[in-house]
């Protein structure tokens, strides 16, 4: 996806290591809290993995069942008594999950012998990693059938009209007209829903829900249309939010490439607290890692609350707490899609000089990494023709700088919610620019007195300042204090504090443990 990085920029190696050792030395205290605690989340997405699936009358999925009848247990885990009522009863997964919905309960079912139940639950963990394998080799296998048929970067497309069927037709018309990537946005406010709907949606606002059914109808009319025109169709969602780990554990079963994952951005701009969420978060990336999915962070989403030119430097250190999190989390480098965005004000002089410095330095201290780069929202004031220049400008910085993943902008930002000509529009004009200058990133060369490399080693230097205020204050309370975004969010309060749980002496989740083993990571 990304090419070699030469440095243009002649950024000291020494800052940027030392940026790296902060951020180690500030994500620490965090795992180590994340270490000790499960939450309901976690708990019903390690369910998902091992087949707990369907709803009951009143639209509860049968994973929250399971959770709530175990509720005052969950310091053990959930998984166990779900494995129980397995053997107990003699039932199929799907046969179990039919009565649970019809008001069955686990919990009452007195333990079996233990090491039968181990027994079972490693068929149920066997069962997942073979689905999810064969979906890795699938991918792998269309990757190098088209290889070299997509756009470097990535062009990426949102379709979001409430009704997955009406999704899966603006998709096919993206994919038509050029597209690489079609993300699903997500109905509003589904990130604070502490459930994950059951089957196809056909109404949502603002976008259309996340759920395991229409994760399977998007897959199947993307790999219609990959057939089509002979090029692989990335598809993306949102592990995000309260459900963060059980929509990682869904989008790896039905094969998604691409995940939107990133506690910070829920904690600032969802208000989801901050325990709960750093827990779930390293779940739902250790499934990512499993399933090849690519994760996207939100840095971008700073610069909306933040003046882009006078807090460049947070994006940077959210860029590399998200890159030392993922690590723990076992995923390397080319699944981790650290966001940043071209948002400073169009009217700024040499802004597109500075916008440039930013791109280029995150490509040179990121190489491996497939970045997202975001385009120009906040200063979009719904005039078309000067929407459109701006996305020519951003168009351009991607393609100058190396990007890995290019969220288009779409020139009725601030208007509407885009037409399938509006997409065509913006894809017009990205393979346009970033065709016409194809080879420009490897024939120019900066000065290096210049405004643009003092600009990148300006940035460096107040990012590594910055990150030695979070060491020594931690992350949580820099969180607290609006460091980030400048927004304020208590660690004790925010929605979902009251789905964590400390963990028990007797705490069992095999699905963690053969994630942790097939990651290198170490068993909690």
């Amino acid at each position: 996806m990304t090419a070699p990085v030469e440095s243009k920029l002649g950024l000291p190696q020494d800052r940027i290591d030392q940026a790296r050792e902060l951020a180690r030395r500030i994500a620490r205290p965090v795992n180590q809290f994340i270490e000790r605690h499960t939450t309901v989340s976690v708990e019903r997405a390690t369910l998902r993995l091992a087949g707990a699936d369907g709803a009951n009358a009143e639209g509860i999925p049968v994973p929250n069942l399971v959770v709530d009848q175990v509720r005052d247990r969950l310091e053990d885990g959930a998984l166990l008594p779900y494995v129980n009522a397995l053997v107990r009863t003699g039932d199929s997964v799907d046969g179990l999950n039919q009565k649970i919905a019809q008001g069955f309960r686990v919990d009452e079912l007195p333990l079996g012998d233990r090491g039968a139940l181990e027994r079972k639950a490693e068929e149920l963990v066997e069962a997942f990693a073979t689905r999810v394998k064969a979906n890795r080799a699938f991918r792998a296998a269309c990757q190098e059938r088209f290889a070299g048929r997509n756009h470097s970067p990535l062009l990426y497309v949102i379709v979001a009209t409430g009704n997955i069927h009406e999704d899966v037709k603006q998709a096919r018309a993206a994919a038509f007209q050029g597209a690489d990537v079609v993300a699903v946005i997500r109905t509003t406010a589904q990130s604070l829903l502490d459930y994950v709907p059951y089957g196809a949606t056909t109404e949502g606002f603002g976008g259309t829900f996340a759920t395991q059914e229409n994760f399977r109808i998007m897959r199947e009319a993307l790999d219609e249309e990959m057939e089509r025109q002979e090029r692989y169709i990335y598809l993306t969602n949102y592990a995000s939010g309260l459900c963060m780990p059980e929509i990682a554990a869904m989008g790896a079963m039905e094969r998604l490439d691409m995940m939107l994952n990133d506690s910070i951005y829920g904690i600032l701009f969802r208000d989801i607290n901050m325990y709960r969420t750093f827990v779930d978060q390293k779940f739902s990336r250790m499934i990512n890692s499993f399933g090849g999915l690519i994760i996207n962070t939100g840095e971008d989403n700073y610069l909306t609350t933040s003046d882009a030119v006078e807090k460049a430097h947070t994006v940077l250190a959210s860029q590399f707490l998200n890159e030392r999190f993922a690590r723990d989390a076992g995923l390397p480098p080319r699944l981790m899609g650290l966001g940043h965005a071209f948002e400073m004000d169009p009217w700024l002089p040499n802004g597109f000089l500075l916008e440039l410095a930013q791109a280029r330095m995150a490509r040179e201290i990121f190489p491996e990494h497939p970045l997202k780069y975001m385009p120009p929202t906040k200063h979009m004031t719904g005039n078309i023709f000067m929407g459109h220049v701006q996305d020519a400008m951003f168009n351009f910085a991607s393609k100058a700088s190396g990007q890995g993943i290019h969220l288009l902008g779409m020139l009725t930002e601030a208007i509407h919610t885009p037409f399938m000509m509006d997409r065509a529009l913006a894809l017009e004009n990205a393979r346009y620019v970033m065709n016409s200058m194809k080879d420009f990133a490897s024939e120019i060369e900066f000065k290096k007195d210049g405004l643009i490399v003092r600009r990148a080693h300006q940035v460096l230097e107040e990012t590594v300042d910055f990150l030695e205020v979070l060491d020594r204050i931690g992350l949580m309370e820099a969180l607290e204090q609006g460091l980030f975004a400048e927004v304020k969010r208590p660690r004790d309060m925010g929605k979902g504090l009251e789905g964590i749980q400390e963990r028990g002496p007797d705490y069992y989740n095999p699905f963690e443990t053969y994630l942790a083993s097939e990651l290198g990571l170490s068993a909690n």
